[in-house]
């Protein structure tokens, strides 16, 4: 008598990697994110802004010891990007064109403040980061004050035409050198509304002045 012939047995899945799953299920949550921004939702923008501000904060820290620059800068980093994110590559991770954001904006700070902590002439490297840069020190130009004096102007132009209670918050921040908590006491503000209203205004004066600014 023939015998009965047993069922194949399928070959068991490869195990998935939890920390590559992760890594595809938060790309699939930026691409939601990033089309949702795209076509106005202003919470998807939120939504990338809460997702990622630690990390880039953290990361920017690590070059700026000023944890109100650094705030500053990690805002700024965030309006640029939102500002470009029509020419986002979704080839690309949206933390890595972020974190190229940041880390470009925060060498302009350093070359413009030649801040005293690091050597202009010497790379910087980060531990646990592929970010390596240096900063050519720039020569004299004859024009620069005058330059200055011109990029000044516009952004108090600018300033002028913001509403008030984004003016008094950029005017204390960045005319009165202002720490968020004492803006946030002088305007009886909780310093979530302060750092909000400030993000805000530097949105609308970034808009303003994009094209103007690449003038000089």
């Amino acid at each position: 008598m023939p015998r009965k012939s047993r069922p194949h047995k399928a070959a068991a899945p490869p195990p998935v990697d939890p920390s590559e799953q992760r890594r595809l299920q938060s790309r699939e949550e930026d691409s939601r994110l990033i089309e949702s921004a795209l076509k106005g939702d202003d919470r998807a923008y939120k939504k990338l802004m809460r997702k990622y501000h630690p990390a880039i904060f953290n990361f920017l820290f690590r070059m700026v010891r000023d944890r109100e620059q650094v705030e500053d800068l990690t805002q700024e980093a965030f309006i640029k990007a939102f500002n470009s994110l029509k020419n986002f590559n979704e080839e690309f991770a949206f933390s890595t064109w972020l974190y190229k954001i940041a880390t470009n904006n925060c060498i302009d700070y350093i070359r413009k403040r030649k801040l005293q902590a690091y050597s202009i002439d010497k790379p910087i490297e980060l531990k646990d980061s592929d970010y390596t840069f240096e900063l050519p020190d720039d020569s004299y130009e004859a024009d620069k004050e005058l330059i200055s004096d011109q990029r000044t102007r516009l952004l108090n132009e600018a300033i002028a035409h913001l509403p008030e209670k984004y003016k008094k918050v950029i005017h204390l921040r960045h005319v009165d050198e202002k720490s968020y908590e004492e803006i946030a006491l002088l305007l009886k503000l909780p310093i979530g509304t302060v750092k909000a209203h400030i993000f805000r205004a530097r949105e609308i004066l970034y808009k303003a002045l994009r094209d103007k600014i690449r003038n000089y």
